[in-house]
């Protein structure tokens, strides 16, 4: 993609779109425009009020990476002989058991994703920051390389540098309107005139909602007011020699948080900076704001609105009670600040789905701001960033998650939890029920516990079940777990999967995504995008792989050919379907005769997964057609009827079991249900839950996309090659792969059994040899079948299988060892046979 003569057009000489400029520039690009609505010197939005706080360590890898390259980038942006960042430290302190436990699950995280990281006791905290009041301080986790940004003079610094190499920069310039034709971009309109364009990339801010909307696009975020508050001089703070002529230099202790009461603590001189997540949610229209005038000062700015007092009391009661000397100050200065927020807590980052040339930074804050950039920049010169962008995608969102009614909920509420203890299983208590399955009723009746992901509701367990734990035999019992893994779990999930494995179960699948890609040019489109050879006759089902140009894993799917001319693929996210869409435009506009259809049928389809080695006598039992293997082997499809009941069976399992996935049309869903069901009960068949399901996937080594692979992954890496056919003509990322080949991988996905067969981890805790982290869990469960937890991890290629290996859990060490896969039927006998053996302590028990 690399193509230096292209022109930018960057919206918004914020801290990100400064940075993009800067990382364009960095490799070759010249043509260059920057347009601001604000003065240059202070462009009014987020970065010229932000406080300046990087604590680099996430639960995401992605954000964490984002932040360590800000950190690097604004150490080596410097000016006077000072850089633009101080490395004073961060520390977050618990008030809390609870909180404590909390900083050791982030200390993993900070481990995981190669961050210096210390869990600190209450006298260490008090060391490194003698201000606290010892009588509240438990612990806290220390990371010495966090600090404080100045992004301000780190953008003008930007922008004077850019501006010298040619970037032009067009300040107090509203950006009015986006030219197009043809479905891409060709110029941005100021009431000064039209600027040419082959790319735009909004960078605007909160104010990008209104950039958006410019080209029919949603960008699902919400601008809000976030208190910040300066206090008086502290007695105790006067006389220390600092820098006091550069706002950010001038401070000495670690930057501190105190989330067990949303606050966060800087220094500013002798002064203390109070930043407050407590209130209530202020949310905020940009386009309310109006133009931004020529004179913008520290006092004067769009982004920056009147403080309310009110609403900071706690805040400052909870203040002098941790750092005691602040009982002898009073607040001097406040405001409310604006800052963006998303319903999922991520930045808004990637091409737009509708309109080529047209990308988007927004949603992002000072600590991930150069890291987005520098991402976006890869992606405008290379066409794929070197950190995966998955879950920061703008396409990433389903369509009921981009009204403005969602975004608005969602992200008041993220801004209120936004310090709050969070298990990763933690579904949105609203709003809920907004997707759910034609089986809904029934799963309803059954008690079934659902979690909700992209507006679905979607079942984990049954409460209907729970009887079957009598039966359970000894080798199926479920272990004890802690407080923590056993939130949002129930050993129901166990006799869920004891069913599956020895009688019958029936899934809800319908929340996976479908797509219909059909016309004359469908076989070109799939067999150019993807992995395997999709040619195959009609009937046939093939698991492939989506590939960047450098081979790395953007999604893998199923693609099931229907007719000649029409496929149904089995996809991971919405990101998928805009993948294909925008791929198939581009056919069709390049040969109009191949054109391709790319059509969602997810919401009017429903889908039963029936699998287990009683599902035979199930189907039998409702079906007339022929299900045998010869009629329809694995990894088959045909059309069939159940009951009358017009299906689509797919000849595919995810927990390793004989069965099939039975789709229909939403009108036939619940008839569908009822009448397996039904069928059923001679057979022992129950409904069963994602909980059991995730156990018997990854106990047949089955990876996630997103969790066990991501773009950073090549498929000789994630264990995924029998998806590559490197015999068939050119696809997307072969030329990479024929490369890959032919290196050792440096680093691979292993499974891992935990060796004392009941410690629990859930994923993205960091994995120890020799006493160093070495690598990162990815997916885990309880294996049911194999009596012991069992986990994905990404370890160096040199690990051999029985190494012994430690993971990290809360801060204490579980021994582990690297295993074999898959741990379950590694010669697929049980799913290519066409009766698979029943566990003999089931011949009666099966029908309970």
């Amino acid at each position: 993609m690399e193509d230096v003569s292209q022109r930018v057009v960057i919206i918004g000489a914020g801290i990100v779109g400064a940075n993009l400029a800067d990382e364009l520039v960095k490799r070759g690009w010249k043509d260059i425009t920057v347009v601001e609505q604000g003065p240059l010197h202070m462009p009014g939005g987020s970065t010229s009020h932000a406080p300046g706080l990087v604590f680099q360590t996430n639960a995401s890898k992605t954000m964490t990476n984002f932040a360590k390259y800000t950190v690097e980038k604004l150490l080596s942006i410097e000016k006077d002989g000072q850089s633009c960042f101080n490395q004073v430290g961060g520390l977050e302190v618990a008030t809390t058991p609870e909180r404590l436990e909390e900083l050791k699950r982030k200390h993993g995280y900070a481990s995981s994703w190669g961050i210096e990281a210390k869990i600190i006791g209450a006298k260490e905290c008090l060391e490194r920051y003698p201000l606290l009041d010892p009588k509240l301080v438990l612990g806290g986790l220390h990371i010495p390389s966090d600090g404080l940004a100045l992004a301000a003079r780190a953008t003008q610094i930007l922008i004077e540098r850019t501006a010298a190499v040619g970037v032009k920069y067009l300040p107090s310039t509203p950006v009015t309107g986006i030219e197009r034709s043809n479905g891409r971009v060709t110029g941005v309109t100021t009431p000064s005139g039209s600027i040419p364009a082959d790319i735009i990339a909004s960078c605007a801010g909160f104010w990008g909602v209104e950039i958006g909307a410019m080209v029919g696009l949603q960008v699902p975020l919400l601008p809000l007011a976030h208190q910040y508050a300066k206090t008086t001089a502290l007695p105790s703070l006067k006389g220390r020699e600092l820098n006091n002529n550069i706002n950010g230099m001038n401070a000495a202790l670690p930057i501190l948080r105190h989330q067990d009461q949303d606050l966060y603590y800087r220094e500013h001189g002798d002064q203390y900076g109070i930043g407050y997540y407590g209130h209530r949610p202020m949310p905020v229209r940009a386009a309310d704001l109006g133009i931004t005038g020529k004179h913008v000062d520290d006092k004067n700015m769009p982004s920056r609105l009147d403080f309310t007092p009110k609403d900071f009391e706690t805040a400052w009661n909870e203040s002098q009670k941790l750092l005691p000397v602040l009982r002898d100050t009073h607040i001097a200065d406040g405001f409310n600040g604006i800052f963006s927020f998303t319903p999922d807590g991520g930045p808004i980052v990637g091409r737009a789905p509708n309109l080529e040339g047209f990308y988007v930074a927004e949603a992002v804050w000072v600590t991930h701001s150069a890291g987005v950039a520098r991402a976006v920049a890869e992606l405008l010169t290379t066409g794929r960033s070197e950190t995966d962008l998955a879950e920061c995608d703008i396409s990433r969102f389903e369509e009921i998650q981009l009204s403005k009614e969602y975004v608005s909920e969602t992200s008041q509420q993220n801004f209120v939890e936004v310090y709050d203890i969070i298990h990763p299983l933690a579904p949105k208590l609203s709003p809920r029920n907004l997707r759910i399955s034609p089986f809904n009723t029934r799963e309803r009746e059954l008690g079934a516990y659902f979690l909700e992901v992209g507006g679905w509701e979607r079942p984990f367990w049954f409460e209907a079940n729970a009887e079957l734990l009598k039966y359970l035999p000894a080798k199926w019992q479920p272990v004890e777990r802690d407080a923590w893994t056993a939130q949002h779990y129930s050993p129901i999930s166990a006799a869920e999967a004891w069913k599956t494995r020895n009688a019958v179960a029936m899934y809800d699948m319908t929340a996976f995504h479908r797509f219909e890609v059909s016309g004359p040019g469908a076989e070109q489109l799939l067999q150019r995008l993807t992995t395997s050879d999709i040619s195959k006759t009609p009937g046939s089902i093939t698991y492939t792989l989506f590939l960047d140009n450098q081979g790395g894993i953007k999604s893998d799917i199923f693609v099931s050919r229907l007719e000649n001319d029409s496929y149904q693929i089995s996809a991971n996210t919405a990101v998928d379907f805009h993948y294909l869409s925008q791929a198939a435009h581009l056919q069709a506009r390049q040969s109009p005769s191949h054109y391709v259809q790319v059509r969602e049928i997810t919401g009017s389809t429903c889908v039963i997964g029936l699998w287990g080695p009683r599902s035979r006598d199930v189907i039998d039992g409702v079906s007339t057609d022929d299900f045998s293997n010869k009629a329809l082997p694995y990894f088959g499809v045909k059309k069939a009827t159940v009951a009358g009941i017009p299906v689509l069976a797919f000849r595919k399992s995810y927990v390793g079991e004989l069965g099939w996935e039975i789709q229909t049309s939403a009108e036939y869903g619940q008839r569908l249900w009822d009448v397996v069901m039904q069928a059923g009960k001679l057979h022992g068949i129950v409904a069963a839950g994602r909980a059991a399901l995730n156990s018997l996937r990854i106990e047949k080594g089955y990876r996630t996309y997103g969790s066990d692979m991501t773009t950073e992954h090549n498929p000789y890496e994630a264990g995924v090659t029998s998806a590559i056919d490197m015999t068939k003509s050119d696809f997307v990322g072969k030329a990479a792969l024929e490369l890959l080949s032919k290196q050792v991988p440096k680093k691979q996905l292993r499974c891992l059994t935990v060796d004392d067969g009941r410690s629990i981890v859930l994923g993205k805790e960091p994995v120890f040899i020799d006493n160093k982290a070495t690598g990162y869990v990815t997916t885990a469960a309880f294996g049911f079948t194999v009596g012991k937890p069992v986990a994905f991890a990404w370890l160096p290629s040199d690990v051999a299988e029985g190494r012994n290996v430690e993971i990290e859990y809360f801060g204490r060490r579980i021994p582990a060892t690297v295993s074999a896969e898959p741990l379950y039927d590694p010669s697929n006998s049980r799913l290519l046979v066409d009766a698979p053996p029943v566990d003999s302590q089931l011949s009666i028990k099966s029908r309970l």
